[in-house]
């Protein structure tokens, strides 16, 4: 039986465009059989690099209305709850993000993923303090506090560095962000679909 193609779904847990990805990519990726690689990463290193020491929609603030318009919109088209803005945007991810590194091997990456995302873009809670990221691990069934302090270790302090140089080395530059196995990489959510099938083998000029 051939192995099926995989996808790497890189995103960043302060992205709104990461969670409307978040949201709709397993059942996606299941109905084109391809495997899912979850791949959390911290957006703002890269923006630095960049000279930007804020989001874009807020550098930019007629993008930033615009994006939360689109969002809306989406977010209906979807039929996910209404949009709330987290205040400050963008939330400070750090901590969600070091829990998202060292559950990269756990079952409750997912659930997790999923609850963070919906906590802060469907429900405007904070996802910024320790004690929200343990608060939302709890109600999974886990145990938030040692999962946060392992999470808070030297080691997985070092996942996460690794984790960001990997994604500047292979050209990432914002989130949602999808990896194939050749290289492709494909940015934003409305190029899910397109990655999706290019993991597939459709490619332009390839007969399907």
């Amino acid at each position: 039986m051939a192995r099926r193609p995989t996808l790497e779904f890189w995103y960043e847990f302060a992205s709104t465009y990461s969670y409307l990805a978040v949201m709709r990519v397993e059942a996606l990726a299941e109905a084109a059989e391809v495997d899912l690689r979850w791949r959390p990463f911290l957006l703002g290193p890269i923006f630095a690099a960049q000279g930007w020491n804020n989001s874009p929609f807020n550098i930019y603030p007629v993008k930033g209305r615009n994006m939360w318009r689109d969002l809306d919109r989406e977010a209906a088209r979807l039929s996910l709850p209404p949009i709330t803005r987290p205040n400050p945007f963008p939330q400070n991810s750090l901590v969600a993000t070091r829990v998202a590194i060292y559950g990269a091997d756990q079952d409750w990456l997912v659930p997790f993923t999923k609850a963070a995302f919906e906590a802060s873009f469907a429900k405007g809670c904070s996802i910024a303090e320790p004690h929200a990221v343990s608060s939302i691990l709890d109600r999974l069934g886990l145990d938030g506090a040692s999962i946060l302090k392992a999470a808070s270790s030297d080691t997985n302090k070092g996942r996460l560095k690794l984790a960001g140089e990997e994604a500047r080395s292979r050209g990432i530059y914002g989130a949602p962000s999808f990896l194939i196995g050749d290289g492709e990489l494909f940015w934003g959510n409305d190029r899910l679909e397109q990655a999706l099938d290019w993991a597939q083998g459709n490619r332009p000029g390839r007969m399907r």
